[in-house]
């Protein structure tokens, strides 16, 4: 879509499907942690996506929904798979789309970074270290993964969601078959990185295959892993343009990876946006709309980095948890609160403390700003140690 004036944030974006979103900012993938232990929404959860829609967003992610129930990042994700409430999913999608929002699944397989407690990890190869271990998946495992992410998309069009977001960043299963660190595999999927995103693009053109073309498929991607012998911005970029033509209709570039003792992007990197000048370079490989996450926090940041033609759209994450309404306050000329500052940061407290404010939002409960650091991290292990009992109930039965 050509304009004679450059985009703004608030330009609608004509997706390769033809969808149009009606803005440029999204809601970027979050592990909520808001699911019933079973792997199912629940009311605090839906109405969190709901007040999302409510405060002006184009589009919401929801982070980290498993297609297969062996392998979760925590057990507060969902699962859409024959199992699910499909009843719960419906209303998700129905309330989590209101005020012409659209609410896409982010489509998860932790891999080697499965949980411990509910999973035997497994990646491209094995792996071990003092707080971290995981097998090698066979050549057999390996060919189901497109299928199950195409399988799970299907459900998601069925139930009324709006599209899905195929993740392959931040050092999960796709992600960590593109990285040279974890995939040392020497058949067809490891080596080159040619033969290293075998799997990712498989599993894109499975994936579309499989849904209406009305439906958005998006791809999360790394710009780099951000770890010695990772993934590199010059392979990341070979991954995009290899992704020209295989139906995805929007790429969020990101960065970083949960590996234990990798410090996340979000609490290490310098101020402003994170990855523009990586989407800047991806601009001359391919057609397809291209969005940051990362490093976002004020208006002026994000209405820069679509106004210079880097983004088609932004992704905000935390923004969200800190203003709910982030859109409609960004519309009026304004910059949303800031964010909380500690004197202390103890390991995942930053991610405990966000985790238990979305609680807080979707139980109408958001005046409770000054929740200690180390009450937030109490409550989200307490809460994941309650649901462990549930998780294993509904994949083992007992």
């Amino acid at each position: 879509m050509h304009a004679t004036s450059p985009p703004t944030l608030f330009t609608p974006l004509a997706l390769p499907n033809g969808q149009v979103l009606k803005n440029r900012i999204i809601k970027s993938a979050m592990s909520d942690s808001l699911g019933d232990g079973q792997g199912n929404p629940t009311p605090t959860q839906i109405r969190l996506y709901e007040r999302w829609a409510e405060g002006g967003l184009a589009a919401s992610i929801v982070g980290e929904v498993q297609g297969d129930p062996r392998y979760p990042e925590k057990p507060g994700n969902l699962v859409l798979d024959d199992n699910a409430n499909m009843v719960a999913f419906r209303e998700l999608a129905r309330r989590g789309s209101a005020n012409n929002a659209q609410l896409w699944l982010q489509l998860g397989h932790a891999g080697a970074l499965a949980h411990l407690p509910i999973s035997t990890p497994k990646g491209p190869s094995a792996m071990e270290f003092p707080d971290f271990r995981s097998e090698a998946m066979s050549r057999a495992e390996i060919a189901t993964v497109p299928a199950c992410f195409a399988n799970t998309a299907r459900r998601a069009a069925d139930l009324g969601f709006g599209g899905v977001q195929i993740h392959a960043a931040h050092g999960f299963l796709l992600s960590q078959f593109l990285s040279p660190l974890f995939n040392q595999r020497t058949d067809a999927y490891g080596g080159s990185i040619h033969a290293r995103m075998r799997l990712l693009i498989e599993t894109v053109e499975a994936v579309r295959a499989a849904v209406p073309p009305d439906f958005v498929v998006a791809v999360k991607l790394n710009a780099t892993d951000q770890l010695a012998g990772g993934l590199t911005e010059q392979d990341a970029l070979v991954v995009v343009a290899a992704l020209e033509g295989k139906g995805a209709d929007l790429l969020d570039i990101s960065g970083g990876t949960y590996f234990p003792g990798a410090p996340p992007s979000s609490e290490r990197m310098s101020q402003g946006p994170y990855f523009v000048e990586f989407t800047r370079a991806a601009r001359q490989l391919t057609s397809v709309p291209l969005m940051a996450t990362g490093g976002f926090k004020r208006r002026e940041e994000a209405e820069s980095a679509v106004l210079s033609g880097d983004v088609d759209a932004v992704g905000l994450a935390r923004g969200f948890v800190i203003d709910p309404s982030l859109p409609t306050t960004w519309r009026a000329g304004k910059n949303a609160r800031a964010f909380p500052r500690f004197a202390t940061l103890p390991p995942g407290g930053m991610t405990a403390w966000f985790t238990m404010r979305m609680t807080d939002l979707g139980s109408e409960q958001e005046k409770m700003t000054d929740r200690d650091i180390t009450q937030a991290i109490a409550e989200y292990e307490q809460r994941d140690e309650r649901r462990v009992a549930l998780w294993k109930q509904r994949t083992l039965g007992h």
